[in-house]
């Protein structure tokens, strides 16, 4: 290996958007920056490795820019990072635009990377609320625990597809029995300026027909709407309470510890945190913070491989 000095770089990729920081042999931040989301789905499909590779280009471009030709350790956190021969092909693909050590690397999925940066291993319990919502556990022995996280269709209560998704079904029940009814609802009045009409067709089409991310930030509409619709006020506090279950399964299963509460929906509302607040027992100890800053963990992290 060269006697350079070695960098640490970050990595917290998602689908939307992959953070990246960079950090010396003192743990000291040198930059840190963003580009397009990464995910190991990528790595299955032809378009999705065509925009893999754009977004490592960029990422390379950066980088580059702030320690031209240093070699790289690597700590890197993706969502839907899966088996042993994707971490190969997503290293290989790195390896191409980045001077990156095989044996200075991990390639790891995005949780362990946020929980990292809210506990050390066996400290506490991170509930983690994006787009879904999961809760994650790493105990003393590196064993990684997971609650929820199950995706759109059989979870993630508590996120913002979910927080949109039930706001719109409620609408739309309304709509069933008094046609009309939206037209009182300062919430439902929102949501279909954002979706881009009224009937019932707009509403399908985005559902049915935009990611899950456009989705999600309908819950933005939702947020708004506290104020002047009660419905929307309970909603959000429902979220948080379905947030405090996430920790509940986690505090079930391997005893009292504190939980810490991250994630850019906690970003919405402080009726999420009021509603996970009311759920949990109160002798165990909450604390938000919507960003965890998991890129610059990472990237100290690189460092102690």
């Amino acid at each position: 290996m060269s006697t350079t000095p070695i960098v640490g770089l970050g990595l917290d990729a998602g689908g939307s958007q992959t953070r990246w920081a960079l950090a010396d042999a003192q743990g000291t931040l040198l930059d840190q920056g963003h580009v397009a989301g990464m995910s190991g789905l990528q790595l299955h499909s032809p378009q999705g490795l065509t925009d893999l590779r754009s977004a490592i280009r960029a990422l390379a471009q950066s980088v580059h820019a702030t320690v031209q030709g240093q070699p790289l350790a690597l700590y890197g956190g993706f969502t839907g990072l899966g088996a042993q021969q994707d971490k190969a092909a997503l290293l290989s693909l790195l390896q191409e635009q980045l001077p990156v050590h095989t044996q200075a690397t991990t390639l790891t999925h995005d949780m362990d990377i946020a929980y990292r940066a809210a506990f050390a291993p066996g400290a506490g319990y991170l509930v983690y609320a994006g787009t879904g919502a999961i809760s994650a556990f790493i105990d003393e022995q590196g064993q990684e625990h997971r609650a929820g996280g199950r995706g759109a269709v059989l979870g993630d209560e508590g996120g913002g597809y979910w927080i949109a998704r039930e706001a719109l079904a409620h609408i739309w029940r309304e709509e069933d029995h008094t046609p009309g009814a939206w037209k009182r609802s300062a919430m439902a009045q929102r949501l279909f300026e954002a979706i881009g009409g009224s009937d019932w067709n707009a509403s399908r089409a985005f559902v049915y027909g935009r990611d899950r991310g456009a989705m999600g930030k309908l819950a933005l509409q939702v947020a708004a709407s506290a104020h002047d619709d009660p419905v929307a006020h309970a909603l959000l506090l429902r979220a948080g309470a379905a947030l405090g279950e996430l920790a509940h399964s986690m505090l079930a299963r391997f005893g009292p510890r504190p939980v810490t509460a991250g994630g850019r929906a906690l970003l919405l509302s402080p009726l999420l945190e009021q509603g996970m607040r009311e759920a949990l027992p109160a002798d165990i100890a909450l604390r938000t913070t919507p960003d965890l800053a998991a890129h610059v963990t990472a990237a100290r992290l690189a460092l102690f491989i």
